[in-house]
């Protein structure tokens, strides 16, 4: 019997997941539960659109959609009609603050917020109460919180982390200065913006910094990040929000809180001894640093200016600003080095625009292209980090596979990072490198036709439901059967219909595996590949074709085939890659240099496939059993289709429409 779900690793691993797994697979979930996907079979629900005033000024305003939801209070986006000027606005019914104490929390917060005013703070821009609620108006942040970017990525790299907790701490820091304590430091209250800045916000908890002995001695705050002395009931300090910074960290870095359990004694306990783990994935200034934060005694715990200090932040890497896409996938950051040098330098000669015409010689162009995948593998994420399973354990070499010089992939990479000469170049294993595609495309060109041919499509069905008629016989395509996601470690692989694996590296490179196992190609652009035996994969490649291999080995032992669609033999047709994936809360979306695009559905497995493989598109629709139907565009325009069918395709539409508005 197979299972409909994610499958999450072990915390300390990393995060792999796959489309379709097995019941008797080996992986477990971890012990808290996972929020259920919604269900993507019903209609979505269209906002209502409510016109709320202000009885002093008599501004009105366009009550959006709602952007989150609390104990008292929901919050929603809402237009000013005047000016356009848009809001996030926290609506608290009268009925939900009755009594004097819940009363005076609101006016605590209006308060303490409303005169900050700092880059790193959401900014508080004005209130009003009518009959029925108070509405508090904040600055919009447009990309949500950390909170929903660590639910679609799990863990961050550590670049990131940096990113991030500059900004909480330089945010934190004005707040501390202006004697505020924040009391609830978590994901969920840290604001992503348009930008990818980030605001401290949500100062319902917080308080006036008092003398030790005044100091109220609630317990307040969520239960995972609460510091030993707010459980002893001793109060809130200025430590106690760093304790909290130090749970932040290593949530982001390891994908669960320090102390979490299934059991809330049981957290509490683990907080009071300090008692919690650090994986092996973790570089040891990292855990050198949570170690600094996570102290049982406030005054010997690092303070916010010490942390800043700490070779952590001073000697890593912390990019002047994240890209969009890193809210839902791995963003491929560089660090200025002299191997990102080499990169662009020899990238430029190979595949720019402007590259002479002359042809080099095969010899100069072989240590060229020997010098730049040796620069790529010493910038390469992969080798950063431990190589573990999912259950926590050390990989042993998967049968049948030599590793030249090392007994796992990461060790491969490591001797090669750390400056040991290459005894083997490139060249003694190249069998040929290729122009596979002199068009070079590209995934915002895939995802501007995909979208422009469905929108076509969508506009021209008629309203009422359709039974268009499926094809009995069509082009053979290829399409994507299995996938694994394990992006916060190495990369994103997948299993194509033709049997062939590839892996779509975290720093950019592809590596395909045919089905005959003859040859490996390796892409460094969608534009040219380079191909070996793979009885001589190059040295430095080594280390990447072993994690393909883990790749192919987990995914032929635990995942099922995601339809009954023909499994296409390989042909002579060109490679074909991935070039971008895109995971929501919903789906994930796929896009190939060969202009296909495929959307797969979480919640119940149905798949959408776009793709042309001669000269009409055909879009195939997978259901819930898994038995596929094959359609004409064209027809699907003029008769329409189910109403299954297209709520899916409008969900795609909206999910190209934002990514190409990124």
């Amino acid at each position: 019997m197979e299972s409909a779900c994610y499958i999450q690793s072990h915390p300390y691993a990393g995060n792999l997941q796959g489309a379709d797994i097995y019941r008797t697979s080996t992986l477990s979930s971890p012990a808290a539960p996972r929020t259920p996907k919604p269900d993507m079979t019903r209609a979505p629900q269209q906002p209502t659109c409510k016109i709320i005033t202000d009885p002093c000024t008599g501004r009105t305003y366009s009550k959006g959609r709602l952007l989150g939801k609390g104990g008292f209070a929901r919050c929603y986006e809402m237009t000013e009609i005047s000016t356009n000027k848009i809001y996030a606005v926290k609506v608290i019914p009268h009925s939900r603050v009755a009594k004097p104490h819940q009363r005076e929390k609101i006016v605590n917060e209006i308060e303490l917020h409303r005169d900050l005013s700092h880059k790193h703070v959401v900014k508080f821009s004005h209130y009003f109460e009518d009959a029925e609620n108070i509405y508090i108006f904040l600055e919009i942040c447009s990309r949500k919180s950390l909170a929903h970017i660590w639910k679609a990525r799990h863990t961050l790299l550590e670049p990131e982390v940096r990113y991030y907790l500059k900004q909480i701490i330089s945010g934190l820091k004005y707040l501390h200065l202006k004697g505020i304590l924040h009391r609830d430091l978590k994901l969920g209250n840290f604001f992503i913006n348009e930008n990818m800045e980030l605001k401290v916000g949500d100062f319902g908890l917080a308080a006036r910094l008092e003398p030790l002995e005044q100091r109220k001695k609630t317990i307040c705050g969520t239960p995972n990040y609460l510091a030993p002395e707010v459980l002893y009931r001793q109060g809130h300090g200025p430590e106690s929000d760093v304790w909290s910074l130090g749970c932040v960290m290593y949530t982001l870095l390891c994908g669960t809180p320090p102390f979490e359990t299934s059991d809330l004694k049981e957290t509490y306990r683990c907080i009071k001894q300090v008692k919690f783990t650090l994986p092996a994935c973790l570089s040891s200034a990292a855990r050198h640093l949570i170690v600094g934060i996570l102290k049982r005694s406030p005054s010997e715990r690092l303070t916010l200016d010490q942390i800043l200090e700490h070779e952590f932040f001073t000697k890593g890497y912390t990019p002047d600003k994240l890209p969009p896409s890193s809210c839902v996938m791995v963003p491929d950051l560089h660090p200025p080095n002299p191997a990102r040098s080499l990169f662009t330098k020899v990238a430029k000669s190979l595949f720019g625009k402007n590259k002479s015409k002359a042809k080099k010689a095969p010899s100069e162009e072989k240590e060229e292209i020997s010098k730049l995948v040796t620069g790529l593998v010493k910038t390469s994420i992969c080798r950063q980090l431990s190589y573990k399973t999912v259950d926590g354990n050390e990989v042993a070499p998967v049968a049948g596979l030599a590793l030249t010089a090392s007994s796992s992939p990461v060790e491969a990479l490591t001797e090669e990072a750390s400056g040991k000469s290459v005894s083997r170049s490139i060249r003694g294993s190249l069998v040929g490198s290729s122009d596979a595609f002199e068009d070079c495309v590209t995934a915002s060109g895939v995802m501007e036709t995909a979208l422009d041919v469905l929108k076509n499509c969508l506009s021209s069905m008629p309203k009422e439901e359709g039974k268009p008629t499926c094809l009995a016989r069509h082009e053979p395509f290829v399409w994507v059967s299995k996938w694994v996601d394990y992006s916060n470690k190495y990369g994103f692989g997948y299993q194509l219909s033709n049997r062939s694996i590839g892996v779509l590296f975290n720093n950019g490179t592809h590596m395909v595996l045919p089905a005959n196992h003859r040859n490996v190609h390796y892409n460094l652009t969608n534009s040219r590949h380079f191909v070996f035996p793979t009885s001589a994969v190059p040295e430095q490649l080594q280390g990447q074709m072993s994690i393909l291999q883990y790749f192919a080995s987990y995914m032929e032992k635990n995942l099922m085939k995601g339809g009954d669609l023909p499994c296409q033999e390989e042909g002579t047709k060109p490679l074909l890659l991935l070039l971008q994936w895109v995971k929501t809360e919903h789906a994930l979306l796929m896009l190939f240099n060969n202009g296909t695009l495929q959307v797969n559905f979480y919640n119940d497995h149905t798949k959408l496939i776009l793709c042309k493989p001669q000269d009409s598109y055909l879009l195939t629709y997978i259901n819930r059993d898994r038995n596929s139907q094959t359609f004409l565009l064209s027809s699907l325009a003029e008769t329409g289709c189910s109403a299954d069918m297209l709520h899916r395709l409008k969900y795609a539409v909206k999910l190209l429409q934002q990514k190409a508005a990124c």
